[in-house]
């Protein structure tokens, strides 16, 4: 071989040598792990005060795979929920919420877990893109709507006294108002088509579901319009008292 030719060889050898070695586990991390999980929990809770929930979650989810049944793994869950939430990893924050509610059902702070469940499942149904822009995208899918509002009231039922239940109540109008929101544009859709039977359900809907959002006037009044499409003047002079009732400045109750 040439003698050139191998000393290149050799010299990218212990290139490559050298820079496996720079990219392998520091010093300090591997003194923490040979420490135990005291020194891997205040690692990560030292991540968490910093709010770098990326590195937060990444350690304490290592800390929960070697000692899951340790003194700390249900605090460790707990942050690891949080961490979750943090970075909108919804599939992993709620892997972890289910299963700390499967196996720990009377926790202290079981309330807690039922709530994030809900933050969590709210967090994914937000666009904040389309937030910043201003548009407004009401139609798009209200599935994590629904589960939060769910989520947020079997809080309420279960744990009455917790305190977290009125900032949960709180949540549940704002996702009331979400979705009476979705079935108007869906109901909108359906009127640009002359779907008038199903454009006036989902007023109706609103109406039976939702009759503490401020979108009532609106599906009042696009059910009078649809049954009025619909030659129905039984239903629509009834749906013309209530609005006249409840809002005698629309222009549909003059």
């Amino acid at each position: 071989m040439n003698t050139r030719v191998f000393s290149k060889s050799i010299l990218i050898s212990a290139a490559l040598v050298l820079s496996a070695c720079s990219s392998s586990p520091d010093e300090e991390d591997l003194a923490l792990v040979n420490q135990g999980p005291q020194a891997l929990y205040d690692r990560a809770k030292e991540s968490l005060t910093n709010g770098n929930f990326n590195a937060a979650a990444t350690t304490l989810s290592a800390l929960d795979s070697r000692y899951p049944f340790g003194p700390l793994s249900h605090q460790v869950q707990l942050d690891l929920i949080y961490s979750y939430y943090k970075t909108s990893n919804t599939d992993q924050a709620l892997a972890t919420i289910d299963r700390f509610l499967r196996l720990n059902p009377n926790h202290s702070d079981v309330d807690y877990v039922q709530y994030m469940r809900g933050l969590v499942n709210m967090d994914a149904d937000a666009n904040v893109f389309q937030d910043l822009v201003g548009i407004d995208r009401s139609d798009r899918d209200p599935s994590k709507a629904r589960e939060a509002f769910s989520d947020f009231r079997q809080l309420l039922e279960k744990y009455p006294d917790s305190k977290y239940a009125a900032d949960a109540q709180k949540r549940m109008m704002f996702i009331k108002d979400r979705l009476a929101k979705y079935e108007l544009a869906i109901a909108r859709y359906y009127m640009k088509r002359q779907a008038y039977v199903a454009a006036a359900n989902r007023g109706q809907y609103v109406l039976e579901y939702f009759p503490d959002s401020p979108h009532l006037r609106e599906a009042l009044e696009l059910m009078v319009e649809c049954y009025d499409q619909l030659n129905l003047p039984e239903l629509k002079q009834s749906t013309l008292k209530t609005l006249k009732l409840n809002f005698p400045d629309s222009p549909y109750a003059s």
